[in-house]
C-alpha cells in the first residue's frame, strides 16, 4: 500500500470520526439539559412540618408577570396549601411578587393559582385529601422546559416528638459522618 492511498483512506476517516465526536456532544449536551430542571424554590419548612405520604407534579395556570417574578426567584411557599373548590385544584397562599418592571397590568401577590391535572389524578387525589389529618403542601417550583410545574405533597402533620426525632436521626448522621471523614483525614487515604 502507498503512502497516498494511506492518507487517501485517512482522509475519508477523518470526517466520519468528527462527526461522530459532534454527534456525540450534541447528545451529551441535550441531555444535560434535559435533566436540569431549573429549580424555583422549595418548600424545607413543609419536611419538617409534615411527613409526606405521596407527591404530585401539577402544572399551573399564571400570568406573564408572574412567570417573570419567578425566574427572578422571587415567590415564597411558607403557608402556601391547595384545596379542592368544585373540582378544581387551587394554590393558596402562595406569594410571588410583583414583576419588578411591571406596569399598572402587574399581578395581585396572593391571588389563587389554578393546579392543572388530568381529571383522573384529580378525582384519586381529591378522594385521598378528603380523608381525616391530610392535607396538600406544595413542596417545590420548578421550570420544565418552559412551563413551570409544582409538586403537590400529600401529607400527615407531624407531632412534636416526631419533628424532635427526626432532628436527632439528622443530627447522628452528621456526627457519624464527622467522625468517619475524621478517621480517614489521620490516614491520610480515602480510598478503602
Amino acid at each position: 500500500m502507498c503512502s497516498s492511498d494511506l492518507t487517501a483512506s485517512r482522509a475519508v476517516a477523518r470526517p466520519c470520526a468528527f462527526r461522530a465526536h459532534v454527534f456525540e456532544w450534541w447528545r451529551r449536551m441535550a441531555k444535560k439539559k434535559k435533566e436540569e430542571e431549573g429549580v424555583i424554590t422549595r418548600n424545607r419548612k413543609a419536611l419538617h412540618n409534615y411527613f409526606v405520604d405521596e407527591r404530585f407534579e401539577t402544572g399551573m395556570v399564571l400570568l406573564g408577570t408572574e412567570v417573570k417574578s419567578l425566574r427572578e426567584h422571587k415567590v415564597q411557599l411558607t403557608d402556601a396549601y391547595a384545596r379542592f373548590e368544585r373540582g378544581e385544584l387551587w394554590l393558596l397562599s402562595a406569594h410571588i411578587n410583583p414583576y419588578s418592571h411591571g406596569t399598572h397590568t402587574n399581578h395581585a401577590p396572593e391571588r389563587p393559582r389554578k393546579l392543572l391535572m388530568h381529571k383522573r389524578e384529580l378525582r384519586r387525589l381529591e378522594h385521598k385529601a378528603a380523608q381525616p389529618g391530610v392535607t396538600l403542601v406544595p413542596l417545590k417550583l420548578y421550570f420544565k422546559g418552559s412551563h413551570v410545574k409544582c409538586e403537590i405533597g400529600l401529607c400527615r402533620g407531624k407531632k412534636q416528638f416526631d419533628k424532635r426525632a427526626t432532628i436527632a436521626k439528622r443530627e447522628a448522621a452528621r456526627d457519624i459522618a464527622r467522625a468517619h471523614a475524621h478517621v480517614h483525614k489521620q490516614r491520610g487515604s480515602w480510598g478503602d
